[in-house]
């Protein structure tokens, strides 16, 4: 424990801290996929089409917008969310077929205390439970730790138990949960807090290389390792 000169306990010295820079505009690089800045005039109609794949539209369940009825409306929506640069979009492009298939953002940009969030994440089932939707938060992630933040945030419904489940499946840590954090689509959101600082990023780093190593995966495509029994021991908290 640390003391001031007046006896109250402190926090430790950040030495040398140095806030980061805003994340760029320039692609993520994968074997599966590459995340790339949302650019609706290339990725829009792509998006649509693969979001219409979920007929009972059940991937717009805990976001704060959709489903959509038409592609104008969507770019619409997209548009307005997008034009302030926070949330910063991207979109995800499959490397097999080169169509963008889900978007993800980085969102409440802290740039003095070196804190991010991931959000808006809407994976259309052409992404869902594939090897480029874990590539896309490892390359995402990746780029955060490298420009030094030191807190990488996800927040979800605590209602919605398979984005509960991905966090900790990815090596986010539960915090806790919010009461009545929000009101969207005139529903009450409690919210779920979960995060991973910079000192668990090498045990995780490790843990994804692993996971995403060609040798992990069998002929037919099947994981060996779960990513889950890779990441578990750098969570400091479940739930």
């Amino acid at each position: 424990m640390i003391y001031n000169q007046l006896g109250q306990p402190i926090g430790p010295a950040v030495a040398g801290w140095t806030p980061p820079v805003r994340p760029p505009d320039t692609p993520m690089l994968g074997r599966f996929c590459r995340v790339e800045p949302l650019d609706l005039k290339r990725h829009a109609a792509d998006l649509y089409a693969a979001n219409r794949t979920d007929a009972d539209e059940r991937m717009w369940t805990y976001l704060a917008y959709g489903p959509f009825d038409s592609l104008d409306r969507y770019v619409a929506t997209m548009e307005q969310l997008s034009s302030a640069g926070d949330p910063f979009f991207h979109a995800i492009v499959d490397s097999a077929t080169e169509k963008a298939v889900g978007v993800a953002s980085y969102l409440r940009i802290d740039l003095p205390n070196g804190v991010i969030e991931v959000g808006h994440i809407a994976y259309s089932p052409l992404l869902q439970r594939t090897p480029a939707a874990t590539e896309a938060m490892y390359l995402m992630m990746q780029r955060v730790f490298t420009l030094g933040y030191r807190r990488y945030e996800w927040k979800c419904d605590a209602l919605n138990a398979p984005s509960r489940a991905a966090a900790q499946r990815l090596g986010f840590s539960f915090e806790g949960v919010f009461r009545q954090a929000t009101v969207y689509k005139g529903r009450n959101r409690n919210t779920a807090w979960y995060a991973i600082i910079d000192q668990e990023w090498p045990a995780l780093q490790a843990a994804f290389v692993r996971w995403l190593d060609p040798a992990n995966f069998d002929d037919a495509g099947r994981q060996r390792l779960r990513l889950s029994d890779l990441t578990a021991s750098v969570v400091k908290q479940n739930g």
